[in-house]
């Protein structure tokens, strides 16, 4: 449903108030006091047929009776009586309401039978809703308090997201303390319509945000949060508490993957992934939020410290140290400036003591030297009231000091009373301010890794060329309709085979059902070899007895197949034993054990796992989550996470292990798991990775039989969108050049600034209407490193003297609500004149009628005469404004 229609609970002119009391202590009293006390200008409409007035302004008895339709229906009443409201919301043409009312699915089963109803109506008559379950919503720039917390607080910068009710007044009481301002104060509660996803989208278009902070209980529409974050993550910085992180997850899983799938690693893969800022501590919520509003990145984690007491800054740099910050070694230079600047008997290194009888010109001085110092990255200047202390003349040297350099500064000004006009000065300022050295520690590494994650996030991958023998659809449909329903846990040889026919080696496993039979392959296929129950009720097998390794001979083998299906049977009785598998025994001398693994979640769909394998898999919980896709960069920051990684590189006299082989085997069950929704836990564990190879062992699958029986969308399984390979199309230009039209992706950057590079300036002009300046990485990867699900690029593609080339893009951005797209255009001065301008916007319109979207529209400029001819020839309604620039919309 639309984000538009977020307009009529956030910026109302007409309230309805229903369900409000005489009794101005109830919730719908203490939202009405809110409403008229906190300034709102606009009308309120009590609605209760039991009272003439209610403070006095007068009441009325019904939705129907009111003289004018308000944008806004607030529902105080008991949960009973919201269905028949909402339904009378809904006749009236009401667009937004904000449901108060307790008594719904945190309740339990009635009152989720009793939301369901609601949900029915709410559909019904496309309205959107907050709640149930809520505190309300708080707009302080327009007064506007539908609310029954305490107070209002001031107007800020940071858009604030709860699901807990209780937490809000809380926040809001301690905000009101430390002189922290909202642009939004939300509490959604049970998210029975606007979840997260919208809000992050509407607040992010909303220029008085400069911030969003979410309280996270629980995420209900993963793909909506995914995708809205990753829009606006690189624009808002999106910080985020979880809370209940250790639920028992995994106690019904079958494999070792859904096991370690635990739903808080998946929680920490999905903030990742979408550039979120994750906290783990409520109070660092806003010491977090505070610095990265001043706009002011550090570089790295190198930080100076200048304090006027030694015992500070011992702490700040034991806080520093634990949190894997580094005390920065400052430069000969800049250790010469600070023995001409300070007394002989200062700390003569990091942390700069300047001293208990230090005046604001000393400490001002000490930091800007420090500031000047390259490899510092930041500066934390610690204050203690001492005798000769003055801390808001300090205060306001440091404040000055800020305005000329572009790295961070942090206060900390330690004290009480002494301190508080220091403080406010700090508030109004570019400088965030703590109590304790701790307390900005904290916040100082948390952005540093919030900047190393949104770095990572968008370092460019390099090309891994995945080719594969058979045609993926064909293979799906083999795999679909014949291996997948013959059982739940698909035997060895069919999971093996599965793999395989993705490019993943294994050994390969012969299915015996006697002695003589297994001797007979032993014999075949050489000793030694492993012996293996084959069973669909054995998801462990090594843990009841049923994996035999290293057999050297007829004899032992034997031995081996009759005491381990002994031991099986004992171990569980009535067992369903197909078979045993016979495999060659492996060498895994110098090599190491990992498991790669992938899990269907009901929420989040598709994550794919890498750890450290073997039976003790789990124990040791050395992994790392990512969601499918996969590229080269994605997959190398999984394996560099691990702590096994060092073996991977190469420990102690060990061979550097095939890391290159090991990316392409990630990115390929990327591409598995991409295919198949039907698969609920793929388990290859152990995987060995040697100096020259990476080879499977043991391979595990469960169906997931429920969308086996009801198949589900394409990709709906996956909550980001995969490469569009649907999309790549051969054509022929103008003048006769095959052309391959294609969507962008990361690994283009380097094509991608080549071919602007290659671009006129008139070119570039008439594309963005502005002197672009695009020769950088950041740049490049907002065009380069998209989410397909949002935005899409074609990208036109010829070979030059045996090389790839990009010669023209033409993009489309779509709205959140799939009603109008944005769609621009470059073609490379050389290739004009060709035809390619036409055969990418009429592709290009084709892809964004395919999507569903109602219209495209485009601008460019009056001297663009080429492109304005294309969208005439193309059905365009064509639009000339009062200066240079031009408008063109079509319907779809």
């Amino acid at each position: 449903m639309g984000i538009r229609k977020l307009n009529s609970i956030f910026k109302p002119k007409r309230i309805a108030l229903i369900g409000v009391p005489a009794d101005l202590n109830t919730v719908g009293g203490l939202t009405l006091r809110n409403l008229v006390g906190g300034g709102f200008m606009g009308v309120v409409y009590p609605v209760n047929p039991k009272y003439e007035a209610v403070l006095g302004i007068s009441c009325f008895p019904s939705v129907k009776s009111l003289p004018k339709t308000p944008d806004l229906a607030v529902i105080t009443t008991n949960a009973s009586a919201v269905p028949g409201i909402v339904e009378e919301c809904g006749q009236a043409g009401i667009k937004g309401i904000i449901i108060m009312s307790a008594g719904f699915k945190e309740v339990g089963a009635e009152g989720k039978e009793l939301e369901n109803k609601v949900k029915h109506i709410v559909k019904k008559y496309q309205m959107r809703v907050i709640g149930p379950n809520c505190l309300g919503i708080i707009v302080p720039g327009q007064k506007l308090n539908i609310s029954f917390a305490n107070s209002m607080p001031n107007k800020g910068s940071v858009a604030f997201i709860s699901q807990s009710g209780a937490l809000c007044t809380a926040v809001l009481d301690w905000a009101m303390e430390e002189n922290i301002g909202f642009s939004y104060f939300v509490s959604i509660g049970n998210t029975m319509d606007v979840g997260f996803g919208d809000l992050i989208d509407y607040f992010g278009q909303d220029a008085n945000t400069k911030s969003i902070v979410l309280y996270v209980e629980s995420i209900s529409f993963a793909q909506e949060f995914v995708t809205a974050a990753r829009a606006f993550a690189r624009k808002k910085p999106i910080i985020v508490y979880k809370a209940g992180r250790f639920p028992e997850s995994a106690k019904a899983a079958a494999s070792h993957t859904g096991a370690m799938a635990s739903e808080d690693a998946i929680y920490d893969a999905l903030f990742r992934r979408a550039g979120i800022a994750r906290v783990y501590n409520l109070g660092n919520i806003f010491d977090f939020t505070d610095f990265v509003g001043k706009k002011k990145i550090p570089k790295g984690a190198n930080l100076a410290i200048v304090t006027n007491a030694g015992g500070p800054g011992v702490m700040a740099t034991d806080s520093l140290i634990a949190r894997g910050g580094q005390l920065c070694k400052l430069s000969e230079e800049t250790m010469q400036k600070l023995n001409a600047s300070l007394p002989s008997y200062w700390s003569h290194n990091n942390p700069v003591d300047v001293l208990g009888d230090a005046n604001p010109a000393r400490v001002a001085k000490a930091t800007e030297i420090v500031l000047n110092d390259p490899e510092v990255d930041a500066v934390m200047v610690i204050l203690t009231p001492q005798a000769m202390t003055k801390p808001t003349d300090t205060a306001k040297a440091i404040i000055e000091l800020a305005e000329s350099t572009s790295k961070p500064i942090l206060a900390t000004w330690l004290g009480g009373k002494s301190m508080r006009e220091s403080m406010n000065l700090f508030s109004g300022s570019g400088i965030a301010a703590y109590r304790t050295p701790e307390q900005a520690v904290r916040a100082f590494m948390t952005l540093v890794n919030y900047s190393k994650n949104m770095e990572a996030l968008y370092e460019t991958p390099k090309e891994v060329p995945v080719s594969f023998h058979y045609d993926r659809q064909t293979l799906r449909e083999k795999f679909v309709n014949e291996v997948f329903p013959k059982q739940k846990f698909l035997s060895l040889a069919d999971a093996k085979s599965l793999i395989n026919s993705y490019g993943i080696e294994s050994t390969k496993p012969i299915l015996v059902n006697s002695a003589d039979d297994a001797v007979s392959e032993a014999f075949r296929m050489g000793f030694p070899v492993v012996l293996k129950i084959d069973s669909p009720d054995a998801p462990h097998k090594s843990e009841i007895g049923g994996v035999v390794l290293n057999i050297e001979n007829e004899e032992m083998l034997r031995a081996a197949y009759h005491s381990m299906i002994e031991k099986v049977n004992k171990m569980v009785p009535g067992i369903n034993i197909t078979g045993v598998t016979v495999q060659k025994m492996i060498d895994t001398n110098d090599s190491v054990e990992l498991i790669l693994g992938v899990k269907k979640d009901p929420i989040f769909g598709t994550v794919i796992l890498i750890g450290m394998g073997g039976t003790e898999a789990e124990l040791m919980r050395d992994q790392r989550l990512e969601f499918p896709p996969l590229n080269e960069r994605l997959a190398s920051q999984m394996i560099e996470s691990l702590k096994i990684y060092p073996m991977l590189k190469g420990y102690r006299g060990s061979a550097p292990k095939n890391i290159d082989k090991l990316i392409e085997v990630m990115i390929r069950l990327s591409y598995l798991a991409a295919d198949y929704p039907e698969i609920e836990e793929l388990d290859i564990n152990p995987i060995i990775v040697t100096a020259d190879d990476v080879v499977a062992l043991d391979a595990r699958v469960v169906i997931d039989e429920e969308t086996l029986k009801n198949p589900v969308l394409q990709y709906s399984h996956l909550i980001l969108r995969p490469y569009p390979e649907r999309y790549i199309k051969k054509t022929i230009l103008g003048d006769g050049t095959a052309t391959l039209l294609r969507p962008i992706k990361p690994e283009d950057e380097p094509l991608w600034l080549e071919m602007l590079g290659s671009c006129s300036k008139e070119a570039i002009y008439s594309r963005f209407r502005y002197n672009f300046h695009f020769d950088s990485h950041e740049v490049a990867t907002q065009f380069c490193y998209i989410d397909y699900a949002r935005e899409l690029a074609i990208v036109a593609e010829v070979e030059e003297d045996g090389r790839r080339k990009l010669i023209g893009v033409g993009r489309l951005i779509g709205d959140p609500d799939y009603e109008l797209v944005e769609y621009a255009i470059l073609v490379t001065d050389a290739w004009q004149r060709k035809d390619l301008g036409k055969i990418l916007t009429e592709y290009c319109v084709d892809i964004a009628r395919q999507n569903k979207f109602k219209k495209v529209f485009a601008e460019t400029t009056k001297d663009n005469k080429a492109m304005i001819a294309v969208f005439k020839k193309l059905g365009f309604k064509v639009e000339f404004d009062e200066d240079t620039n031009v408008s063109v919309f079509k319907d779809l």
